[in-house]
């Protein structure tokens, strides 16, 4: 069922209702009412439905890809002159012969604590959203779809960014990079991560550095995922079918995920800069946006706002089509109108 199918199926639903009351209607109106108070109901609710239904769907699609996030994310603060991780392939088997299989999913368990929350807000909240700014007449177009994604982004990002910006440091903190030296014997987890940034490096404010460019990235990020897959998956619905089979379902949302994170990508670098930015031995220090953007274009070129793209364009057909289609078996699942996958 499309993310709009709910409130269409209960009008239609609605229009089936007799017009004139029964026997059993009126004892029932005569009896008092009683609240549902059963588990059952309150996961039916859309909001909730859709809350639970996008952690679910953070957490298989972010699992799936964690090496190649892993990888994306050393890409992308490796600095100028530091070759230490070079193409894909050469890459993910240096992370596997130095660190195993533990080195290819490092810094996911934190990932999927991060992201179980960000997808369930992220997706709860465009829900509401879209209700909020869904006209009369019933139909959304791309520019409300736009701004809905764009509100539910950074609704996401905010609520979830610290553990955002101690997933990064995780992914970073046992790679090899020769800059860095040599590596702690045993590596900090995520809580003594947290605690040792808020402790050395300003606070709270630690804890949101990068904030800026990551809202800057993320708001038309996600605006464009949801409203390109709303408008593939209508595509790709046979003609006299309700929704698109599961395969049209990855395939919308594979093609969402590839368009924006194409669009937005440059954010995505300056993020992850900023959030490794006070890291010894990284190799540069930015006073702000436009100076880390005029340094990176200086020092390698226009391309350095794209490092790390292919990795992650290779991780977003599997990670985006598998979570809206995770998404949507599992909230069609809570609120009992699951149709044809």
């Amino acid at each position: 069922m499309s993310l709009e199918g709910v409130k269409s199926k209960e009008v239609k639903d609605a229009n089936k209702l007799p017009t004139t009351p029964t026997t059993t209607d009126a004892a029932a109106a005569a009896a008092p009412s009683k609240a549902p108070s059963t588990l059952a109901y309150y996961l039916k609710q859309p909001l909730t439905a859709s809350f639970i239904a996008g952690g679910v769907a953070g957490a298989v699609s972010r699992t799936v890809v964690s090496p190649l996030e892993r990888l994306k994310i050393i890409f992308q603060v490796q600095g100028p002159g530091n070759a230490s991780y070079n193409g894909v392939g050469p890459a993910l088997l240096k992370m596997w012969k130095e660190e195993g299989w533990r080195g290819l999913m490092r810094g996911n368990g934190t990932n999927c604590i991060r992201i179980v929350p960000y997808s369930a807000v992220q997706f709860s909240s465009y829900t509401v959203y879209k209700k909020w700014l869904t006209p009369e007449s019933g139909e959304m177009d791309t520019y409300r779809r736009l701004l809905s994604g764009a509100m539910a982004g950074v609704t996401s990002v905010v609520a979830t960014y610290p553990l955002d910006i101690v997933r990064t440091r995780l992914s970073i903190q046992s790679a090899s990079f020769e800059a860095l030296g040599k590596k702690e014997a045993k590596l900090p987890g995520m809580f003594t991560t947290m605690k040792n940034m808020y402790a050395t490096e300003g606070g709270a404010i630690a804890l949101y550095r990068g904030l800026g460019p990551t809202l800057a990235g993320v708001a038309p990020y996600v605006g464009i995922n949801f409203a390109t897959y709303e408008t593939m998956r209508k595509a790709l619905t046979p003609e006299g079918k309700e929704n698109p089979s599961a395969i049209g379902k990855l395939l919308a949302g594979g093609v969402s995920g590839a368009v924006a994170q194409s669009i937005t990508y440059p954010f995505d670098v300056l993020r992850r800069r900023f959030q490794v930015n006070t890291m010894s031995g990284i190799g540069y220090k930015y006073k702000g946006l436009g100076d880390a953007i005029r340094i990176i274009i200086r020092n390698e070129g226009a391309k350095g706002l794209y490092k790390g793209l292919l990795p992650n364009l290779l991780k977003v057909a599997p990670s985006i089509g598998s979570s809206f289609l995770s998404y949507e078996i599992t909230r069609d699942l809570l609120t009992g109108l699951a149709g044809e996958i």
